[in-house]
């Protein structure tokens, strides 16, 4: 197939709106705001079944795996596979678009493909990921398909609640003894669609970013350990408030930045607990997550190292005890340095400004590099907002980013 070929390629935009908004419709909930199709929940499962009949109607083997990522694979040519996709679980009323974009744009792409005529030479799928947002820890579904996780690690996973994986999966029909990796050669690159999630393309109005490396992130949680009181008859010199320490730990994350930091640098406080939490109460114990992330390993490690100074003072300042958990480590990731360039070189054939730039996010692509070529088209995201019921991305922007994916997927698979 010629280059000029591939470069006309396009999608039908009101197809991809009319899907996105089809799958939007799962998931919301009368009186809470957002989509909600919480992985595993019966919402996140009527979605896939609504994905699979759409990859049916688009002449696609659809099927299932154990775990539950879904599959449409377009049988043609011969030889290891072009994957696309990205997955349909949300946070709790999270947006309509994270995730979502790149399983309806990685379909309509196939089917712009088919009505344009191409015969590709090896097969393309079409797939959703399972739990990508990470409610029982990690990235499930590319975990799954990749081989990092199996039947041992399922049955560790535990979400907030203290629910079980296992449990959760059994409850929708699925296996968590069943092995479901792929072959890495079976797959020839994986590609993914995404909303950038943050502000730098819209602030520099740059209509898409191909992706070369992805943050690594560190997950703790951190609990300090006071003496619960009355908050009107202890004085301020005898209290052991476990709010102080947490307070003295914010308070010093600006420095922390500053000394040991760079600009993809991120460490956010997100989750915060105090018992007891009541108003004329000192609190007895403060148990709250700190997230640290770049794409810079040797800059993770200092950056952790300085929070750990940092919370070990705090306690001590107030005497506190101390507890860190880490949860998990994942390591920067890079993307594949000829599917970038080959992005950039499909973006810019077809009129679109590109930029190559890192990702604060992770992604299921960045759990694909590990085993072989893969790629990350972003689109930009209007005010930088993600993970909440205003996230958006304007149609025009969708449309080219789409249009990019699609044209990628035909010069990967012919």
């Amino acid at each position: 197939m010629s280059k000029s070929a591939i470069d006309a390629l396009a999608i039908d935009l009101d197809r991809l709106e009319s899907d996105i908004e089809a799958v939007n419709g799962i998931g919301r909930v009368a009186g809470q705001p957002g989509i909600n199709r919480v992985s595993f929940s019966d919402a996140d499962m009527a979605g896939r079944r609504w994905l699979m009949g759409r990859m049916e109607e688009a002449g696609l083997e659809a099927r299932m795996d154990a775990v539950g990522n879904v599959f449409g694979r377009w049988n043609c040519g011969s030889g290891p596979v072009v994957m696309a996709g990205s997955h349909l679980d949300t946070v709790p009323q999270g947006g309509p678009l994270d995730g979502t974009l790149g399983v309806c744009a990685a379909l309509e792409a196939v089917r712009a493909m088919k009505g344009a005529g191409i015969a590709p030479a090896r097969p393309v799928e079409v797939v959703c990921t399972a739990d990508e947002e990470g409610r029982f820890g990690g990235m499930l579904g590319s975990q799954a398909i990749c081989g990092e996780v199996g039947p041992d690690w399922i049955a560790r996973a535990v979400d907030d609640s203290g629910l079980r994986l296992a449990e959760a999966m059994r409850m929708q029909g699925l296996d968590p003894e069943a092995a479901v990796a792929r072959d890495a050669s079976d797959i020839a690159v994986f590609l993914e669609l995404h909303i950038e999630q943050g502000p730098v393309l819209a602030r520099a109005g740059v209509p898409i970013g191909i992706v070369d490396a992805i943050s690594g992130v560190f997950n703790w949680t951190v609990t300090l350990t006071g003496e619960a009181n009355h908050s009107g008859t202890t004085p301020m010199d005898g209290r052991r408030d476990a709010f102080r320490g947490l307070a003295d730990f914010g308070a010093a994350i600006p420095a922390i930045l500053a000394h040991v930091g760079g600009p993809d640098t991120r460490l956010t406080v997100g989750k915060v607990a105090l018992d007891p939490n009541f108003p004329h109460s000192i609190a007895g114990a403060a148990v709250f997550s700190v997230i640290g992330r770049d794409v810079d390993e040797a800059v993770m490690r200092d950056l952790a190292g300085a929070c750990r100074a940092e919370i070990l003072e705090a306690a001590d300042r107030n005497g506190l005890g101390s507890d860190i958990a880490e949860q998990s480590w994942l390591p920067p990731t890079r993307l594949h340095d000829e599917v970038a360039g080959r992005l950039i070189e499909i973006a810019r054939r077809s009129g679109l400004e590109a930029r190559m730039m890192a990702s604060g996010a992770g992604h299921d692509v960045q759990t694909f590099a590990h085993h072989c070529p893969a790629g990350l088209i972003f689109v930009p995201s209007i005010g930088g907002i993600s993970h909440a019921p205003a996230e958006w991305t304007d149609w025009a922007d969708i449309e080219r980013g789409a249009n990019v994916l699609t044209r990628a997927i035909a010069a990967f698979a012919t």
